[in-house]
């Protein structure tokens, strides 16, 4: 499949290593305001939209990964990056694994986030695209955002999760689906053994869309990879949980803390 353009932007001073931020499905680039804030100072940030997850339209599904993952080379070969550090929250840390992979002389260091090399069965993957295509992303929006928070959080902070609600729900449904599809059919776990860039994982010890052992497993798997469990927070702990997310990311980054 020939790669799609993003929706993207890339902010942050002339000359400074980049760091590009890739999302969770169903969500915009947005997602990422508390990391731009944190890191745009020490850093040049490249933050993009999925196919179909922003202004720009996509091609019909299904999808695998690897297209996925060449959408995101195409933007860095638009804007002359030959290498970057890249950090990817769910799907965006699935993109994360493949690149890495696949192109290991375009990734410096590798942050991955509440992500999973591989689920367990397909088929609720395959039961959600068929219910986007049918009813639209505004129909599964309650279910799947009651994961992404802490019922705690959720209380204190009744706007975040609206706001991210409404990312989904404005998100292209056959995109989205087709995105389903590229989940179900994953498996990266062979892969992991050659991955050679410096990786951060991530988990969050309250996520219910991918529980800890996910990380736990990605991180045995990738040579000398660093696992650091987040106590607190759930599937968006960039959102709920961001300056922790943030320390360990500045960490990894070899950033001034």
């Amino acid at each position: 499949m020939t790669p799609v353009p993003l929706d993207h932007e890339l902010i942050g001073p002339d000359g400074a290593p980049v760091l590009v931020l890739g999302g969770s499905l169903g969500t915009n680039r947005s997602l990422w305001d508390p990391q731009v804030d944190a890191l745009a100072r020490h850093m040049r940030i490249l933050r993009f939209d999925h196919r179909g997850h922003g202004r720009l339209p996509a091609p019909p599904g299904p999808y695998a990964i690897g297209d996925l993952g060449r959408d995101v080379l195409a933007l860095l070969d638009r804007h002359g990056l030959a290498r970057v550090s890249y950090c990817g929250l769910s799907l965006g840390g699935m993109i994360g694994m493949w690149l890495a992979a696949h192109a290991p002389d375009r990734i410096d260091r590798l942050v991955l986030c509440c992500t999973t090399a591989r689920f367990d069965s397909p088929d609720p993957w395959l039961d959600r695209a068929r219910q986007v295509r049918a009813a639209g992303t505004g129909s599964i929006a309650g279910p799947v955002v009651a994961r992404w928070f802490t019922p705690a959080f959720a209380e204190a902070a009744p706007d975040v999760v609206r706001r991210h609600a409404g990312m989904l729900a404005a998100t292209d449904d056959e995109a989205y689906a087709g995105c389903c599809e590229a989940i179900a059919a994953m498996d990266l776990r062979p892969l992991l053994p050659s991955i050679s860039a410096p990786t951060l994982v991530l988990a969050a010890e309250h996520d219910q869309a991918i529980p800890p052992a996910h990380g736990r497993a990605i991180a045995e798997a990738i040579p000398g990879a660093r696992p650091h469990l987040l106590a607190e927070g759930a599937h968006l702990a960039t959102a709920e949980v961001a300056g922790e997310v943030n320390a360990e990311i500045r960490r990894h980054l070899m950033l001034e803390v």
